[in-house]
């Protein structure tokens, strides 16, 4: 019996969670009410109290269970070789698409704050990317290539910067950014970066 309840337990917080994951990106987290998200999960209200404490207890729990899909998502591909960047390029360009993707950015600004409940997480995420871009660029056959100057760590740096750049500039005019030939464009201009002169 005590096992029952406790994957009826289970299953109710994860249906809370993918509702508010769904809601919070359609519509933000402060227009969001927690009645809609009961409406949305079909579980009570009273429910998100007692599994989340509070709706902000709901939106950090929301941020928790999508940083691990995204960290452990990335963590998992390591591409190798020339058609590695290609590979990061598209697995970046699909997250931009994930729709819990806009959440995430639109909290950037609160999560910036060393003070911020959500703030190791982002760091976290952040430091994650980081350290895929730079592995790639910290093989051999990349880093003997790379600028005068120009660390692994640098490439790594910038790549993700310059990729959440791109997803911002779509978000706010995404009838003048396509977004898949923006990361295509990304890809070329760092390929370019750390191609032999001749090969340009």
């Amino acid at each position: 019996m005590a096992t029952r309840r406790a994957e009826t337990s289970r299953e109710s917080r994860r249906l809370l969670v993918e509702a508010a994951s769904g809601l919070f990106a359609e519509k933000g987290y402060r227009q969001t009410t927690v009645a809609d998200v009961a409406d949305r999960s079909g579980i009570s209200r009273g429910s998100i109290p007692w599994h989340f404490g509070d709706k902000e207890g709901l939106l950090l729990a929301v941020i928790e269970h999508t940083f691990l899909e995204m960290t452990q998502s990335f963590s998992e591909r390591h591409p190798a070789g020339p058609d590695g960047l290609a590979e990061l390029m598209e697995q970046a360009e699909a997250f931009a698409r994930v729709p819990t993707t806009r959440l995430l950015v639109s909290l950037l600004a609160d999560a910036v704050e060393p003070g911020s409940p959500i703030h190791h997480r982002y760091a976290e995420l952040h430091a994650t990317m980081r350290r895929i871009f730079t592995a790639w660029a910290a093989q051999p056959h990349v880093a003997v290539r790379l600028p005068d100057g120009a660390t692994p760590e640098d490439f790594g740096l910038v790549t993700l910067s310059a990729a959440v750049g791109i997803y911002q500039q779509w978000r706010m005019a995404p009838e003048g950014v396509d977004l898949a030939h923006a990361f295509g464009a990304l890809r070329l201009f760092l390929t370019a970066a750390v191609s032999p002169a001749g090969s340009r």
